[in-house]
């Protein structure tokens, strides 16, 4: 079974293997230089932050490695490896659903969960898989961007505890569905700062509020 840890690791061996530092090889990649620093690696709270697939396929290419040269580093004797030819481990399936269809009725139950038909499925290989009630959801359109661009998928946990700083979407009673920044919460209010400098940021009534969902990992 792979880890946060191992996966890290391999990013490292890769980069060394092509003389490379971490900041290197994202360059090389097309990626942001600090895409794999450490200090990226985990949330300032202490969660931990996985590197997308989309990244992962970004340094392969640009070193010209195949996904063996990149696992064996999680096949090592005595460590804990993925078995041949399978990264990352297929896992059973999540709901998908686009922006557009989430602010209709019929998708979500009252706690925020995914209910009703017509979702989508879509892979998701890392471990916040396994828990109850994760879905995805597809961006579409450019009011996200520069964060979230149209066709990123935002994996979301609904039920977890969200803070301070967590990027989120909200739901609205009314059916608006948007992907924010928590500012502030109180019993009776929910501040959200906008990912899009050109859009404002929102101040909402608590009671005008479906539900709220932490995104847990997004495919950029």
């Amino acid at each position: 079974m792979f880890s946060h840890e191992k996966i890290w690791e391999a990013i490292d061996s890769l980069a060394a293997r092509h003389d490379l530092t971490p900041s290197g090889l994202a360059r090389k990649a097309g990626l942001d230089p600090t895409a794999f620093n450490k200090s990226k690696r985990s949330s300032a709270d202490g969660r931990q932050r996985w590197p997308s697939t989309e990244s992962i396929h970004k340094i392969l290419e640009a070193t010209g490695s195949s996904i063996d040269d990149f696992t064996s580093v999680l096949q090592r004797p005595g460590r804990s490896g993925l078995p041949d030819g399978a990264f990352p481990p297929q896992v059973s399936p999540i709901p998908l659903l686009g922006f557009a269809q989430a602010g209709a009725g019929g998708f979500f139950d009252d706690g925020g969960f995914p209910a009703g038909q017509g979702w989508d499925v879509v892979e998701f290989p890392a471990s916040p898989a396994h828990k109850p009630g994760v879905y995805a959801l597809e961006v579409q359109g450019d009011s996200m961007m520069p964060l979230y661009r149209d066709g990123d998928v935002l994996i979301v946990e609904p039920g977890a505890q969200v803070r301070r700083n967590d990027r989120v979407v909200v739901r609205t009673r009314e059916g608006e569905v948007m992907a924010k920044v928590l500012a502030r919460q109180t019993p009776r209010t929910i501040e959200l700062m906008s990912l899009n400098p050109e859009h404002p940021g929102r101040t909402l009534e608590a009671s005008d509020v479906d539900w709220i969902a932490r995104i847990i990992w997004a495919s950029q």
